[in-house]
């Protein structure tokens, strides 16, 4: 297998704001409270008023007019406010793609995000971590399109088969989109349990042992290129994984979540 860290000479890193690094070493931080976290946001005028404007958009969901992060805080939790802090965060770190739609781009990842926090929920899992793990996914294709930009094309055609971009970047770079943000994430000091999600994403099945948080990441990308529909779609996932994870069928097709009922933040 080619060498990772080749790739990454080739790359100029995103730049994350200190607001970001900050919100990640919480990550890291058992005890991280949640005023901590709103004091951390509150340094970036810019990203408080996204997130008050997302809290208070239909999204979000929340029963009243949301004024201070702190607030945000009580009603939907620490773990939520903070990841969507460090999405819109990335969001800014990385430029436009000549050649990618970014409102679908976007799109696609919260997609991905809301079936991930959904699975995580059924099985017990930390839900902020595995909707932060699966929106930072294909990341890794934005390095790609940097560093060959003449291969953004050959992943993108059409037709989008679910999972067919990973297999075009593992063939083009040697690595898929997973790997490479895999490898930005740990340079960017993000949690080891997140780190090997990712890098497990693309084949949880491979990896031994099984990564729980990367197989829960692959279905929700699977689902998330799949065109939008009801619970038939989830005929189509792989029932290896399916039975990796202990997902009980029946419960995913009587709660299975419509894909517009997901956070968008690709306005923000």
């Amino acid at each position: 297998m080619p060498d990772i860290s080749v790739f990454f000479q080739s790359v100029k890193l995103p730049v994350m704001s200190e607001v970001a690094h900050l919100l990640i070493r919480t990550l890291n931080d058992e005890n991280a409270s949640g005023p901590q976290v709103a004091a951390i946001i509150a340094k970036d005028s810019a990203l408080t008023a996204k997130l008050l404007r997302l809290a208070n958009s239909a999204s979000f969901g929340l029963s009243r007019h949301v004024s201070t992060v702190d607030d945000a805080i009580s009603l939907v939790g620490m773990g939520r406010v903070r990841t969507l802090g460090l999405a819109a965060s990335m969001g800014d770190a990385f430029p436009v793609v000549d050649g990618l739609d970014r409102g679908e781009f976007w799109r696609s990842c919260m997609v991905s995000a809301g079936y991930s926090q959904w699975l995580s929920a059924h099985l017990g899992m930390d839900g902020s971590q595995a909707w932060l793990a699966s929106m930072m996914v294909r990341l890794g294709e934005l390095m790609i399109a940097q560093a060959q930009p003449s291969s953004l094309q050959e992943i993108e055609k059409l037709p989008h088969q679910p999972g067919g971009r990973w297999e075009r970047e593992q063939r083009i770079t040697g690595f898929s989109e997973g790997q490479i943000t895999a490898e930005l994430a740990r340079r960017w000091n993000f949690p080891a349990e997140i780190v090997r999600a990712l890098d497990t994403s693309s084949d949880p099945m491979a990896a031994k042992p099984f990564n729980r948080l990367g197989g829960i990441v692959h279905l929700s990308m699977l689902l998330a290129d799949m065109p939008a529909g009801g619970p038939e779609m989830l005929d189509a996932l792989p029932t290896d994984v399916v039975h990796a994870l202990q997902l009980n069928p029946e419960w995913m097709r009587a709660k299975f979540p419509a894909p517009d009922s997901f956070i968008d933040i690709s306005n923000l």
